[in-house]
C-alpha cells in the first residue's frame, strides 16, 4: 500500500483509490492515511497536487503571480472572461486576471506583453513553485508531473500527451525518437544508442508487417471477390425461385 500510494502521487493522482479493481465500495484514502502510509513531506506534495488542479478547474480563482506569495485570490463572477485587476489580500500586488501580468489599463494583454519584451522583463510564473529539476507541468493540460527515474521521453497519465522532458517539445508523432538526434537534447534520451536502434527497429518493423499484410491481401481479396458475389447471387436467385414456386401451388391449390 504504502508503494502504491507513492506511485499514484507521483503521477498526480487527486484521488487515490483503492488498489483493487474488484472494490464494491470504491473508496477513497482520506488524509491521515495518506500520512500513515507515505508521511508528511508525501502528503504535503499530494495536498500540492490538489490545490494547483482545484484552483486551475475553478473560473473563480487563480494564483498570485508574484513569487513566493502562494496566495489563491478571488476573480469577479461576473465578468469571467473578460480581463480584470485583481488585487492579492496577502501581498496587495494589482496583476491582470488573463495574463497574470502588472495591471494594464488600456491595453490588450498582447500588447503589454510585447512591450514587457522590448523592455527585456520576463514573465513571472504563476502557481506553487515546483523543483524544476524534478516536478514540470504538462505543456498540454498543465498537471504537474514528477521525475525521479527513467528517460527523457514522458507521458501524461491525464491527457496521455507525450513530450520531452528537458525542452517540452512534443513527441506524439516522434514515433523514432528523432528528436534525440540533433539539437539541444541531443544524446538525452537516457537509453543506450542500441536500446535507441532497437526501438526504432520495432516501429519500422510494425508499419512494415502491417504494409506487407495489405500486400498480400489484396490481390487475394480481388481475386475471391467474384466467387463471393457469385455465391450470394445464387442463394438469392435460390430464395426467390422457391418463393415463386411455393407462390404457383398456393395459387393452384386456391383455383382447385
Amino acid at each position: 500500500m504504502k508503494a502504491y500510494v507513492e506511485f499514484e502521487i507521483s503521477q498526480g493522482a487527486y484521488d487515490i483509490s483503492c488498489p483493487d479493481a474488484q472494490c464494491s465500495s470504491q473508496g477513497v484514502l482520506q488524509q491521515d492515511e495518506i500520512r500513515r502510509l507515505g508521511g508528511n513531506e508525501l502528503l504535503e506534495k499530494h495536498q500540492k497536487y490538489r490545490l494547483n488542479r482545484e484552483v486551475e478547474l475553478d473560473k473563480n480563482r487563480t494564483w498570485c503571480p508574484r513569487a513566493g506569495c502562494e496566495t489563491v485570490c478571488r476573480l469577479c463572477p461576473a465578468q469571467p472572461c473578460s480581463p480584470q485587476c485583481v488585487l492579492c489580500p496577502t501581498c496587495s500586488t494589482d496583476f491582470c486576471s488573463n495574463c497574470k501580468l502588472e495591471w494594464h489599463e488600456g491595453a490588450s494583454c498582447e500588447e503589454h506583453g510585447k512591450r514587457l519584451a522590448k523592455e527585456g522583463k520576463s514573465v513571472p510564473d504563476v502557481g506553487i513553485p515546483f523543483d524544476s529539476d524534478l516536478i514540470k507541468c504538462c505543456p498540454m493540460c498543465g498537471v504537474p508531473i514528477e521525475k525521479d527515474e527513467g528517460c527523457a521521453q514522458m507521458m501524461c497519465k491525464r491527457c496521455k500527451h507525450v513530450f520531452c522532458w528537458y525542452c517540452l517539445a512534443s513527441l506524439d508523432d516522434d514515433f523514432l525518437l528523432r528528436h534525440y538526434d540533433k539539437g539541444p537534447c541531443k544524446n538525452k534520451l537516457g537509453h543506450s544508442r542500441a536500446s535507441v536502434i532497437w526501438h526504432r527497429t520495432q516501429v519500422i518493423g510494425i508499419f512494415a508487417g502491417f504494409g506487407i499484410l495489405l500486400l498480400v491481401a489484396s490481390p487475394l481479396l480481388l481475386l475471391a471477390a467474384p466467387c463471393i458475389v457469385c455465391c450470394k447471387c445464387r442463394i438469392c436467385n435460390a430464395g426467390t425461385t422457391g418463393s415463386t414456386k411455393l407462390n404457383s401451388d398456393e395459387d393452384i391449390q386456391d383455383d382447385t
